[in-house]
């Protein structure tokens, strides 16, 4: 069950473990995922880091990061192989022990048998001492919450499926309009940064692009948790862009 709207909005920050990131071998997409699944409970994502498979690396950054917001959400380095060093970094980072934990032990023994639950698999039962299990209804491997860091796998399908399995505190909602027009952003500009400032309760964000035939366009996003004062600052948008005689678009 969902939790009731708190008019209090929480931060959070991704922390993205893995030499596989860095090196360009692996796409990172868990961080568009994790930011779109926090945005539907009104809570800000207000910073992402990478970092290698070093211990000392992966401390510091936890440590900034879960002393500066709310919650903060690991992927990666929770596997088998010796590289996956992530439960021993939030050990560290917490000051505390860690080992074999019973209930992560069982499941994974039984999702291997007693014959296929070797050494490195049971590696995945180590977690660190006072931490909490995070379901996977993937693989079985387990996540874990320890303090207000949540630790999830890095394949991004079992790190959907964990974070499906939170129970997060409901934030105030975002409310969002996006305004496409096929003009350069640089035309607009000006006027934006007027409007911004009469509507200090929104943010505006300008992106723009190329179209199939090489033309200029940009999509003017507006954010904020007033709507009132989103819609405000949309039609200024819009009667902005009439101005120059473009036809703008909502995007729904």
């Amino acid at each position: 069950m969902e939790k009731p709207p708190s008019s209090e909005v929480k931060t959070a920050a991704v922390l993205v473990i893995g030499d596989e990131i860095l090196s360009g071998r692996t796409q990172d997409t868990n961080t568009n995922y994790i930011a779109r699944f926090l945005g539907l409970k009104g809570i800000d994502l207000k910073e992402a880091r990478v970092v290698g498979d070093v211990q000392g690396e992966i401390v510091a950054a936890l440590n900034a990061l879960r002393a500066a917001y709310d919650f903060v959400f690991t992927t990666g380095g929770i596997g088998p192989t010796h590289d996956d060093i992530t439960a021993d970094a939030v050990a560290a980072a917490f000051g505390a022990g860690i080992g074999f934990h019973p209930e992560a032990y069982a499941l994974l023994e039984a999702r291997y048998g007693k014959a296929g639950f070797n050494p490195m698999r049971q590696r995945m039962a180590r977690i660190p001492h006072g931490a909490a299990l995070i379901e996977n209804r993937v693989s079985a491997a387990p996540g874990f919450q320890i303090g207000n860091v949540f630790v999830l796998a890095g394949v991004p399908a079992i790190a959907r499926a964990m974070l499906e399995t939170l129970v997060l505190p409901q934030g105030p909602k975002v409310h969002a309009v996006t305004i496409t027009a096929p003009i350069a952003e640089g035309r607009v500009a000006e006027r934006l940064a007027a409007i911004q400032k009469d509507q200090p309760e929104t943010a505006i964000g300008s992106y723009p692009f190329y179209t199939a035939d090489g033309a200029f366009g940009v999509q003017l996003v507006v954010r904020g948790r007033d709507d009132g004062a989103v819609q405000a600052a949309a039609a200024a948008i819009e009667a902005h862009l009439r101005g120059f005689g473009v036809a703008a678009q909502r995007v729904i």
